[in-house]
């Protein structure tokens, strides 16, 4: 009976291989590839919305974004195995397919990229593999070759999604997190035919020295004297290498040949090319092809020094990204996994870490393609896998992905969800034995702490790991990120164990709410952390890293007509001299106008600077009525660096202090000054302007100038946290202004150099005087003079004017995007006009924001129902404020004084969700105001 077997199995297998009509690898989708081409499958759901009846639902989906379930955020259920209240409904989802009858004798294989978070799967009514699969992110693989029709006999696949696992544990490590959480089929679904005797997977080690291995696993045993051929395949479709190895132990084959001088892979340098091999059999008849893309490259972690890439030590510039989109949750596509990728870099960072989980395989084929560095990360936040579970999905993690030569760190969960028995496990799989990173702790050779402080990081810097922080300056609305990276950076690029970070995170994380009116929901700041919004948003710490992680450092010196451009090279592989410059020589508008003028442009020689080293370039003859310069830098890509801009000169010249004719009038509560077509009202009870009329309009600026200065009210008055006052801690978000003691004294007109003065005087208080100047081009110059000796976290005068009727403004100085004084860097000097705005943090993201502070201002003009109001800046007066800057509803960053429309000297930095501002550097600290100011600002009013 064993003979007859034996025979029958034969028979079955030649038969099997005599039906077989191709030797490639095929792929048949049941799904749509992504959120943009769905397929539907027929679907019920077991509570929430649209439960308990039969429908469509499109696949790949999270089903809450297809209106069906209960959204579901993990932070409510934080550190509860089983929780009241907790979203646990099922999907059932039934699907009828066809396969070519050309398949027939073929390996089937059924392959989901991730179902979320028990799957349990039927074809053709029996169970596939060994019928559940746990772990919400991850590629699952089933044998289906003896369950599966071919032809016109139909398959059925039918699957039950457990939103939440029967393990609790996976519960614990994947769903009780700072995220969303969802339920379904959230990535494609297909089947892949190969011949019966093929290469079931391969894993590749390619060195910078050409030196090429690769671990070939076959499917099954081959009679000796089988071989695999291996062809090296460069991007322009030429073979440049090849070799035949012998199949050893019958079911694996090592390849281990050279290549000579092969282009090498980094994120500045994405070189990739294919291996395609071709597994032979004992008579050179070729059973199966596979391809695999791959990189050549080394990487060397080198204790208490840093990492290196193809012998060049390399800084990561990176950022936290989470799979996301607000209309479809975790389910992405191609073509948004590619715009992900291309986001990253256009800030100037060169990696990515993968939080929480595993991404996408387009993800990182666009990481490979256009050049990020990776750390991919085994589910876990707080809490990790147990063992049993967490081997598998290791093996299911690093097995698909392992060749990515973008991935140069795996991570074992996160925060303290560390299983530590599955350190092992990594480079069981993983051929390249890459390092094995413990996000928050020190391992493995990496101090990667998260959060810490300015001066903590220091500290952290003077241990002897290499020091990188996998989440640091986490975001907020419009704090982090940007506000201290360049105090941050300044010391971590001084120490030379640091090897960069990581920022927390990419983009809000707000998902449409179908069962709310489709709002966009961040679940108040839980979602709320990104350095863009949800649509992508470009906040102003956008810009900020842009300009501070910019591969090309520039500083300019303007030398009479020529500005000498000194360039340095913070590139790791990549010459200046491949990169290209432009420049655009400007006459920005004048006062009130809106006309940008291109006096000269043209190309800077791009100089020959070897990474890390500098040049200085010059750009001779800049025409006389230049206000700016601006330079801007491609890379060897053709893709925009940053653009810098260089004030030459303010953009219109000062107005001469010509008085004009005036006339007063006086009621018994105001003065009256009368200059030309506009009548100044100034209160007779405190010197203040109350209005101005223009025509028989009315501008309703008023108020002002008064004194303004706050301090963080949870200070002492000596700059320090205020450990007298039991409610501190409640008030680091809130600020206290100081009051000006000051009695009002009078007004009288002075004769001076300028003419005919009305003088404003103050006793006893801060604001000593302020000087009006009324000037024949309907101007009124004003000169205030203030003394305030003390710490302040925002000092200047102000004004009041109705937020409701403001419709616009204009200006020229730095723009588009406000400042804060620990977040300079970014905004550009040149000419910016913006509507007015006033979205809410977290909820609603129209940017740039139409409020908040303004450095570098020449001048501006704010349009209003009224007329038009225009300053401009003569001396100590280039921060503009306009209102206050919005927080959130829950005010989790600030609370910062009404100051109307301001000109100030001190402008607040700003904190981030984790860290106040005084620890996060130097330029967050407050101001010691120790002498006295004049403050001139030339008024008009339209």
């Amino acid at each position: 009976m064993r003979r007859i077997f034996l025979f029958t199995g034969l028979m079955i297998s030649m038969l099997s291989a005599s039906a077989q009509t191709s030797v490639e690898t095929r792929r048949q989708y049941l799904s749509g590839h992504g959120c943009d081409d769905m397929v539907k499958w027929i679907f019920k759901c077991t509570d929430g919305q649209n439960s308990g009846k039969w429908t469509t639902i499109g696949v790949p989906s999270c089903w809450e974004l297809q209106g069906f379930g209960t959204y579901q955020y993990g932070m409510r259920f934080y550190g509860i195995p089983k929780p009241e209240g907790i979203a646990n409904e099922k999907g059932y989802y039934k699907y009828d397919f066809y396969l070519p009858a050309e398949w027939q004798g073929n390996q089937i294989q059924l392959v989901f990229e991730a179902v979320m978070t028990d799957a349990k799967v039927k074809i053709n009514g029996r169970k596939a593999g060994n019928g559940l699969h746990q772990g919400g992110f991850y590629r699952f693989v089933y044998d289906v070759t003896d369950r599966i029709f071919f032809g016109k006999h139909k398959n059925t696949i039918e699957v039950e999604v457990s939103k939440e696992s029967e393990n609790s544990q996976v519960n614990m490590a994947e769903r009780r997190a700072d995220y969303w959480n969802f339920g379904g089929i959230i990535r494609p679904v297909f089947v892949v035919a190969k011949p019966v005797y093929n290469i079931d997977r391969v894993a590749i080690d390619a060195k910078m020295d050409g030196r090429f291995t690769a671990d070939c696993f076959l499917s099954r045993g081959l009679q000796a004297g089988g071989k695999i051929k291996t062809e090296i395949v460069d991007s322009k479709g030429k073979v440049v290498a090849s070799n035949i190895s012998e199949v050893r132990g019958n079911d694996q084959t090592l390849v281990d040949f050279k290549v000579n001088r092969p282009s090498l892979w980094t994120a500045e340098t994405p070189n990739l090319y294919t291996a395609v091999f071709t597994l032979q059999d004992n008579t050179g008849k070729i059973l199966h092809r596979e391809r695999q893309k791959f990189g050549f490259r080394t990487i060397e972690y080198r204790q208490h020094d840093g990492v290196y890439i193809n012998g060049k030590k390399v800084i990561f510039k990176g950022v936290n990204r989470h799979s996301f989109r607000p209309e479809s949750g975790r389910t992405l596509s191609k073509a948004k996994n590619i715009e992900d990728v291309k986001l990253i870099k256009s800030m100037n960072m060169n990696a990515v870490r993968l939080s929480h989980y595993p991404a996408d395989p387009e993800f990182l084929e666009a990481c490979d393609s256009l050049g990020l560095y990776v750390e991919s990360e085994l589910s876990g936040w707080h809490w990790a896998h147990t063992t049993i579970i967490g081997q598998q999905l290791v093996k299911e993690m690093v097995t698909r992905d392992q060749n990515h030569p973008s991935i140069i760190f795996w991570s074992n969960g996160n925060e303290g969800g560390f299983n530590y028995e599955l350190d092992s496990e990594f480079g069981r799989w993983d051929k390249q034995n890459r390092v094995v990173l413990y996000p928050w702790a020190n391992r493995n050779g990496f101090e990667t702490k998260h959060y810490r402080s300015w001066g903590e990081t220091l500290e952290y810097m003077r241990q002897p790991e290499i020091f990188m922080p996998t989440e640091f300056l986490h975001g907020l609305y419009d704090g982090g990120h940007g506000a201290g990276l360049k105090d941050y950076w300044q010391i971590m690029m001084h120490n030379p164990r640091c090897a960069g970070g990581f920022l927390w995170d990419l983009a809000d994380e707000g998902v449409v709410r179908t069962d709310l009116n489709n709002i966009v929901d961040c679940v108040g700041n839980f979602g709320a952390d990104g350095i863009v919004g949800p649509h992508f948003e470009k906040e102003g710490s956008y810009y900020t890293i842009k300009e501070v992680w910019s591969p090309v450092q520039v500083s300019a010196s303007v030398q009479g007509k020529d500005i000498a451009y000194t360039l340095r090279n913070t590139y790791n592989f990549v010459n200046l001299k491949d990169c290209k410059f432009t420049y655009r020589c400007l006459e920005l508008p004048s006062w009130g106008n809106s006309q940008v003028k291109v006096l000269k442009k043209g190309n800077l020689e791009a100089p020959h600077v070897e990474p890390g080293d500098s040049s200085v370039v010059v750009l001779k003859n800049i025409p006389a009525s230049t206000s700016a310069v601006e330079l801007t830098a491609v890379d060897h890509h053709g893709d925009t660096i940053m653009t810098w801009s260089t004030k030459v000169q303010p953009s219109a010249a000062v107005n001469s202090a010509v008085a004009s004719e005036v006339s007063t009038s006086e009621t018994v509560d105001e003065l009256l000054v009368k200059a030309g077509e506009r009548t100044y009202y100034y209160s007779k009870k405190n010197g203040r302007l109350e209005k101005v009329m223009v025509g028989g309009r009315t501008i309703s600026l008023s108020n002002g100038p008064r004194f303004v200065a706050a301090k963080r009210s949870d200070r002492s008055f000596d700059q320090f946290y205020n450990h007298d006052d039991q409610d501190a801690e409640k008030k680091k978000t809130q600020y206290t202004e100081y009051a000006d003691q000051g009695a009002f004294h009078g007004m009288t007109w002075l004769d001076t150099a300028a003419g005919k003065t009305l003088r404003v005087s103050y006793d006893y208080g801060t604001l000593h005087h302020v000087d009006y100047i009324f000037q024949k081009d309907g101007s009124v110059r004003m000169q205030a003079e203030y003394d305030f000796n003390g710490v302040v976290d925002l000092m200047g005068i102000a004004f009041d004017y109705p937020e409701s009727k403001v419709k616009s403004k204009a200006w020229v100085g730095q723009g588009p995007y406000r400042v804060w004084q620990n977040r300079l860097d970014g905004p550009q000097y040149g000419y910016w006009q913006n509507a007015y705005n006033d979205p809410i943090p977290g909820e609603s993201w129209e940017y740039p924001e139409f409020k908040g502070y303004f450095a570098q201002v020449d001048w501006m003009q704010l349009t209003t129902e009224e007329g038009k109001i225009g300053i401009k800046a003569i001396q100590n007066a280039s921060n503009i404020g306009v209102y206050q800057p919005r927080d959130g509803r829950d005010h989790i960053l600030y609370e910062l004084p009404a100051t109307g429309i301001s000109i100030l000297q001190v402008i607040p930095a700003v904190r981030n969700k984790v860290n106040t501002t005084d620890l996060n550097g130097p330029s967050a600290q407050p101001y010691w105001s120790t002498s006295s100011k004049t403050v001139v600002v030339d008024l008009k009013f339209d």
